[in-house]
């Protein structure tokens, strides 16, 4: 293991917007391909649809907070000694933070509808344009399917790291001790 991966560590809230980011963008890369690829019922694709432009609209501003502090972090004095491998992984995290960029964007600019919120709030259709629409969908799509293999290709590094004894994986854990207070030294 070299020097950067030893010293390599993230706070709760990097942790806490990587998981949150998992669980979005495999919720809505699963559950998208299954209902476009699947035959499934049409009103399974509605609710589907619903739930992850919902989930995706609530995540954007999100997604803007973890780009932004994921820059910072790139770019603190800790990240400067970086081997070959750690650029590798660095470049393969900017391709995925790119992609789903795309994804976001491309996303909100395909509505063909008002984006209504789980019923919460609706906001305007970007777009009345059909063939912009129809443009930015196939984009969409596209971005999808490159989306998910780059997500692929980041839990198959993870799982290679973990069999070969390079344990990535325990860095991005929380720890029940970081959520707890300190506790005071007894006098015993």
């Amino acid at each position: 293991m070299n020097q950067t991966m030893k010293k390599t560590c993230y706070t709760e809230f990097h942790k806490l917007l990587h998981w949150v980011s998992a669980v979005v963008i495999l919720w809505t890369l699963v559950s998208g391909f299954y209902v476009s690829l699947a035959d499934v019922s049409s009103v399974l694709k509605e609710r589907v649809s619903f739930i992850n432009v919902s989930l995706t609209t609530l995540y954007l501003p999100f997604f803007i907070v973890r780009l932004y502090v994921t820059f910072i972090y790139y770019r603190s004095p800790h990240a400067l000694h970086r081997s070959l491998a750690d650029y590798l992984a660095l470049g393969i995290h900017m391709l995925i933070h790119m992609a789903v960029t795309v994804v976001l964007v491309t996303g909100i600019l395909m509505m063909d509808r008002a984006i209504n919120v789980f019923g919460l709030f609706t906001l305007p259709q970007p777009l009345d344009d059909p063939h912009l629409i129809e443009l930015f969908f196939r984009i969409h799509i596209w971005a999808c399917m490159v989306l998910a293999q780059l997500v692929f290709l980041h839990i198959a590094a993870v799982i290679k790291h973990e069999l070969v004894g390079h344990p990535v994986l325990d860095r991005m854990l929380f720890r029940r001790q970081s959520w707890q207070r300190p506790r005071k030294a007894s006098r015993w």
